[in-house]
């Protein structure tokens, strides 16, 4: 069975060396040190280490299975359920006035780090409430935050998005679910529902279906779309369950991963539903949810690599193949350990200085929106805003490769299931694609994203970015390393924004066959600003004397690793963004 060490020292590195959570300013965060995140933290990798990721495997084997309309989950699921909502970890960042702890969404995001690692398809039941949870906070009725909220703080109640449809996936304007308004203000709702995470199971005692559908009046497209609350079980006036609605499950898909996860075709009937939010705006508040969901799946996308990488570690250490060139390492063994042969650290630091820069980004994230929301930081939401399709795109892509790389790095056993490789590469892979696919989120960084609220908050990121390096762009210890290559990949990202501002006008397609280069150009700028802040950090606590020297070391050579053997990436990205559409769009249809 594969291995799970919650990384509590990195976590809290990024929480307070680099972003220094005690010290913001923002509301309830000086009660924030490192005891506390630390308590915190510790209790969170005892759940994920010892809970949840024994279970892991046993998901993946057994699966979800749909018995006479009811979905089963994996034998252990629901005790370890209880004991997420018993330890009241669904409630941690939520409103104290439904029952939540009033925690930052940061603490939220790097505890939700540690039980994506440990069992992504299990984590993914809470994951979908807390989605739900939050587009009925920002949108619902006061009346419909009393009655959904404390039950779906408390997971006691689950919840879901649902959008998707057999004719439909991204373009959203083509769904034909209806809903048709009755005398008593609710709606009946009928209509087919794919891909729906969590969409049913046997862990909570309802489910709340978010669901987007046309209500008359509403015109063509999107524009006409509204947003529903369909329970699973109707909910009486005193709050106890009523009469099983009209929805069910129609089919349980067979996926490549998080097996655990039961993914549902679900059909109604008929099904009552109210409105959430204003008729005919149902994007708006489906984005609530889809931009938190897609700051999760990029956060799965690393998460998922991170047991993947702790194993390959393990594996290279203690398998022997060959000897090392330059001599033997291991006199009284038959051959030396894998991991003193340069290409197996390659991929071992490739993944490693990814894996710690990703961290950091999703941590950064979180904090961005902690200051949107708690500081009503207008600058920290359109920053984030920015970022979210990078955050999702370019470290789901990188998280499963990272986890390729570390199978690989077992040679034939990584491809045998006893080893649980599989299973990290496989759970992976879906998270490029759904919550909007990795191709779409390109796309919406560089069509909309780019020029929201006049490209202001993408010149704010190169002026920060700037500030930064001339701010540390002294630093004998740190200049050559992090910031003169900071400094040269962020010219590369102003260089593909002009291509895109002096050709994308007079041909978009130059500037959307660029669309997919941008975004892992920008991810790579992003996790190199991340490393520079980590390098500063470091050299700072060594210099003081303050923390473990040796961490702080081994930290500041796998920057330097990023720095010199990713961050070059940028110039490679930008090479292909201005060789424009031409061989992109040059051959007709039939011609492939």
């Amino acid at each position: 069975m594969p291995i799970y060490t919650p990384p509590i020292r990195d976590l809290q590195f990024a929480l307070h060396d680099v972003l220094g959570l005690s010290q913001t300013g923002l509301p309830g965060h000086d009660e924030l040190d490192r005891d506390f995140t630390g308590a915190v933290l510790d209790a969170a990798g005892k759940l994920a280490s010892e809970v949840l990721a024994p279970l892991n495997a046993i998901g993946d084997q057994q699966g979800c299975k749909l018995e006479n309309g009811v979905v089963r989950t994996p034998e252990g699921f629901g005790k370890a359920f209880e004991a997420m909502k018993e330890g009241g970890w669904t409630a941690l960042d939520c409103d104290p006035e439904y029952g939540g702890q009033g925690m930052p969404y940061v603490l939220g995001v790097a505890t939700g780090e540690m039980f994506v690692s440990a069992n992504m398809a299990f984590n993914m039941y809470q994951g979908l409430t807390h989605g739900a949870y939050s587009a009925i906070h920002a949108h619902g009725t006061d009346a419909q935050k009393q009655t959904y909220l404390p039950k779906m703080v408390s997971c006691d109640w689950t919840g879901t998005m649902n959008l998707t449809e057999p004719h439909c996936g991204t373009d959203l304007g083509m769904l034909r679910t209806k809903a048709e308004p009755q005398d008593d203000g609710s709606y009946l709702i009928t209509g087919q529902k794919i891909f729906i995470s969590a969409g049913d199971h046997d862990m909570a005692e309802n489910v709340i279906h978010l669901v987007l559908a046309k209500a008359p009046g509403g015109g063509e497209g999107t524009k006409g779309i509204s947003l529903f609350i369909v329970p699973k079980f109707l909910v009486n006036e005193d709050g106890s369950l009523g009469e099983r609605n009209g929805v069910t499950v129609g089919n349980l898909e067979e996926k490549m991963g998080i097996h655990g996860n039961s993914t549902c075709v679900m059909n109604y009937d008929g099904a009552k539903g109210w409105l959430l939010g204003d008729l005919h705006k149902g994007m708006r508040a489906m984005f609530t949810m889809m931009n938190e969901a897609r700051v999760g799946v990029g956060l799965q996308g690393y998460a998922v690599a991170v047991p993947a990488y702790q194993n390959a570690v393990e594996y290279a250490r203690e398998r022997l193949q060959g000897r090392a060139v330059t001599g033997v390492q291991n006199p009284d063994g038959p051959a030396d350990p894998l991991i003193v042969h340069p290409d197996i650290r390659r991929s071992l630091m490739d993944q490693k200085s990814f894996l710690e820069g990703a961290r950091m980004l999703a941590l950064w994230g979180a904090h961005l929106i902690d200051r949107s929301h708690l500081d009503d930081d207008a600058a920290a939401e359109g920053l984030v805003s920015l970022l979210t399709p990078v955050i999702k795109g370019f470290l789901t892509d990188k998280g499963f490769e990272t986890a390729v790389l570390a199978q690989q790095v077992y040679g034939g056993h990584g491809y045998i299931e006893e080893q649980g490789m599989s299973q990290f590469v496989r759970d992976a892979r879906i998270t490029m694609i759904y919550e909007g696919a990795n191709g779409v989120q390109a796309l919406d960084l560089v069509g909309r994203k780019l020029a929201q609220d006049g490209g202001k908050h993408v010149m704010a990121f190169f002026e920060m970015v700037k500030s930064f390096c001339k701010e540390h762009g002294e630093s004998e210890a740190l200049a050559a390393d992090f910031i003169i290559p900071l400094k040269a990949a962020s010219k590369d990202l102003q260089a593909a924004g002009m291509f895109f501002m002096e050709k994308g006008m007079k041909n978009p397609n130059d500037a959307l066959s660029g669309s997919y280069d941008f975004m892992h150009l920008f991810g790579h700028v992003t996790l190199g600003l991340m490393w520079a802040k980590m390098a500063v950090a470091a050299q700072a606590a060594l210099d003081a004397g303050d923390g473990n020297a040796e961490y702080l070391k081994t930290k500041l050579t796998t920057g330097r690793h990023y720095m010199k053997r990713q961050l070059p990436m940028t110039a490679t990205h930008l090479a292909r963004i201005q060789s424009g559409a031409d061989t992109v769009m040059a051959l007709d249809a039939e011609s492939f």
